[in-house]
């Protein structure tokens, strides 16, 4: 009885020396760290933690009391709810306001990006570990104004170097006349360049014109886009393959879906092999709650008209190599050192390319049923997987970059992963169709 009393005394020091040690180990981490009971109580915090949240050592309770009379933060709370009501680790970004001390100045009081993750423990307590995002957030600011200012000064060189060598193109004979069309071709392919450049960065500042939402048959619209890069499609003897419903009219903003069509039409065509396919396929689901990885929330945010009655879904698969399976290995920091711990996050961002390789066709041009109409294709069948023969395309990397800002645009989200039929890239767009 004595040894068994002795043998569960050393086992509950050794227990209170490693919770000494994890607390020690928490208190010299550089990010935040927040402990909760069941009832939302405040446990304990690190000093990163109390810095952040402005909690001092007069105001630091010796006793659990309620989060909310410590720290006023919804968004905290909201995060601590969803990790609770989930059972599993969540994620938030907000701006944080701190209290201040003196309530005539309260403009004084410096405002802060915040990111907080959620960890589900033992006893219904819930974790946060938080981490000041300000000076990233700045800093990713001042790279997009730098590319913003930078295209800004580009367009006006590169216009007045078109407009000199269509001059010239008129008054020159071959071989010379090649040279002159190759360079309006290079500057008409950097004055697109520039254009990408500002749009995207208007988009992410959120200063580009609001949405103009009209009904929009969708379908229609695919077909259109289509039809005007058909050229381009006919160059490698490929077609469009679309199932679904023959019309979908639905509130969008036209222009911006069109643009969003084309770059990802013109991704599959640049990176299809010849006498292969490019599918659509478009569907309606009930619209439910979704994770937007990409916002790192839990829950997207819709408009206060309400909430979506459907979701669209619109498949845009190709027969190319699809992206790398190792994205976490490439390019996984960008110009201020950040790590996209996801890899189709990156992929989604702006200055990320990957060269996917391209593919040679093998067998017939369509599967057995499949009903062709000029270059466009109705089908319900599956395509044949092509074999590669080393070639390599790579584009600007600003196009799904626009792609992922347009379709946020719409409250919508876009996945990107390699199709398991063809091996090609399946970009995915949700697009809520509301009351």
């Amino acid at each position: 009885m004595l040894l068994a009393i002795g043998h569960q005394q050393k086992l509950q020091q050794r227990l209170e020396q490693q919770l000494e040690t994890y607390q020690q180990l928490l208190q010299m981490a550089p990010v935040g760290y927040l402990l909760v009971d069941d009832e939302n109580r405040f446990i304990w915090c690190n000093q990163q933690a109390q810095k952040l949240l402005g909690i001092t050592p007069e105001t630091y309770p010796e006793k659990p009391r309620l989060l909310l009379e410590l720290v006023r933060s919804y968004e905290l709370d909201d995060l601590i709810e969803r990790t609770r009501d989930t059972g599993k680790p969540c994620q938030s970004d907000w701006v944080f306001y701190p209290m201040s001390a003196d309530p005539m100045n309260i403009s004084a009081q410096e405002s802060y990006a915040l990111r907080g993750y959620g960890l589900p423990l033992l006893d219904h307590q819930i974790g946060i570990f938080l981490e000041n995002r300000q000076e990233a957030l700045t800093l990713l600011q001042q790279r997009d104004r730098w590319a913003s200012d930078l295209a800004h000064e580009l367009k006006t060189p590169l216009t007045s170097i078109r407009l000199v060598a269509e001059t010239l193109q008129s008054r020159l004979e071959p071989p010379l006349k090649g040279w002159v069309d190759r360079l309006i071709n290079e500057t008409v392919r950097l004055s697109s360049l520039v254009q990408d450049l500002l749009d995207l960065s208007l988009m992410e500042r959120g200063a580009a014109h609001p949405l103009q939402l009209k009904p929009t048959d969708l379908i229609e619209l695919v077909y259109s886009v289509w039809n005007s890069l058909e050229p381009l499609a006919r160059k490698k003897h490929l077609s469009l393959e679309y199932s679904g419903p023959a019309h979908l009219v639905m509130p969008l903003d036209q222009p911006r879906i069109h643009r969003l069509l084309v770059n990802l039409l013109d991704n599959g065509i640049k990176y299809s092999p010849a006498h292969q396919s490019i599918r659509i396929q478009v569907s309606t689901k009930a619209a439910k709650t979704l994770v937007d990885k990409d916002r790192g929330s839990d829950s997207l945010s819709y408009p206060t008209s309400g909430h979506p009655i459907q979701d669209v879904y619109m498949d845009v698969i190709d027969y190319g190599s699809g992206f790398p399976e190792n994205l976490y290995l490439l390019c996984s920091i960008d110009f201020i050192g950040l790590i996209y711990r996801d890899p189709v996050y990156r992929l989604l961002m702006k200055q990320f390319q990957v060269n996917r390789q391209q593919f040679s066709s093998v067998g017939a041009n369509s599967s057995e049923g499949t009903k062709r109409v000029g270059s466009i294709t109705n089908t319900s069948g599956s395509g044949l997987r092509p074999q590669t023969d080393g070639q390599f395309q790579g584009g600007s990397g600003l196009g799904l970059a626009i792609a992922r800002q347009i379709v946020e645009s719409h409250y919508g989200s876009i996945q990107a992963r390699n199709h398991p039929e063809t091996g090609g890239a399946w970009l995915q767009i949700r697009l809520p169709l509301f009351l």
